[in-house]
């Protein structure tokens, strides 16, 4: 019997792709999903009390909006929840590239900065002990999840925007999927 849920959402579309644009917004798309996400959350979460957290970035932040308005709450912003960050020395036009080549491997193949993010990243979920939404990013889902499998790829599933992967976790620190996030071609825009 679990004593908590964790709600790992990935943020609503965005206006712009990840070479063209470091922290764009989400756009109307992204708006009604973050809409529809936030009507499924509060079937989830009904009356219970539940923690918001967010990546800093504004298209996590703008998703959460939503949920945070209809729950008559706060967001907490997390660094630990970010996108995973850029080699250095990558160029923005270069960036899309380098991703869809690293979406292909795994973590242990890449470099240790890497691997610290993930680590830092599933030691913050693995320490929640309460009903918390978590607005996040594609890798940082998959890693959260490969974290509870025992997989070490960086993308097990290819989670739809404003997809929710619904984790359940209890007193003895265990956690376990309860229910995968929706699925689609994901365009790494």
């Amino acid at each position: 019997m679990s004593n908590f849920k964790i709600a790992l959402v990935r943020h609503g579309r965005a206006s712009a792709g990840w070479d063209t644009a470091i922290d764009p917004a989400i756009d109307d798309l992204g708006l009604s999903q973050a809409t529809d996400a936030a009507a499924k959350l509060s079937k989830i979460f009904d009356d219970e009390q539940v923690q918001i957290v967010s990546s800093p970035l504004l298209r996590c932040q703008q998703t959460a909006e939503a949920f945070t308005k209809l729950r008559g709450s706060q967001v907490r912003i997390v660094g630990q929840v970010s996108e995973i960050p850029s080699p250095p020395g990558v160029q923005m036009k270069d960036r899309v590239d380098w991703l869809r080549n690293v979406m292909q491997g795994k973590w242990s193949d890449l470099d240790p900065n890497f691997i610290s993010f993930r680590d830092e990243l599933v030691k913050f979920v693995r320490g929640i002990n309460q009903n918390t939404v978590i607005f996040s990013h594609f890798i940082a889902i998959n890693a959260i999840v490969g974290s509870i499998i025992n997989d070490d790829r960086l993308v097990i599933h290819k989670l739809d925007n404003c997809s929710i992967t619904i984790l359940e976790g209890d007193t003895n620190g265990a956690l376990r999927i309860a229910q995968g996030g929706h699925e689609a071609d994901t365009l790494i825009r």
